[in-house]
């Protein structure tokens, strides 16, 4: 399949395969004598993959981990529960700054609508 095809059925860009297989999402493709990239079927399925572990909050680098786990061939629900837990760990710690951030942002409106305004006034 050429980078194109394989963008469109996966629903992405061709910079993002071009991205992945930097990366190492994907392996480097095969090249024919012109330079074209040639990618198996296996590509987007993976591609696929990695956006959705990237939309369960993996970070790129975790992507990579875990798609190497994965290519292995000793992947289990136990031996890679660790991953999940590790994403859920960070996204609570990041809700928990960001409701404290939100908290401090209304207390600030709150000082705007009473005449106190913070913005101005540089009391923070």
């Amino acid at each position: 399949m050429k980078i194109g095809q394989v963008a469109r059925e996966a629903g992405v860009t061709v910079d993002t395969v071009r991205f992945y297989e930097r990366r190492g999402i994907l392996p480097a493709a095969e090249r024919r004598p012109s330079g074209y990239r040639v990618f198996n079927a296996t590509a987007v399925e993976r591609i696929r993959m990695a956006r959705a572990l990237q939309e369960l909050g993996f970070t790129l680098d975790e992507v990579v981990d875990a798609l190497t786990a994965h290519d292995q061939g000793g992947a289990t629900c136990d031996s890679e529960r660790w991953r999940l837990e590790a994403v859920v760990n960070r996204l609570d710690a990041k809700i928990a700054e960001l409701a404290r951030a939100r908290h401090a942002a209304v207390r600030s409106l709150q000082d705007c609508q009473a005449g106190r305004c913070r913005l101005t006034n540089g009391r923070f």
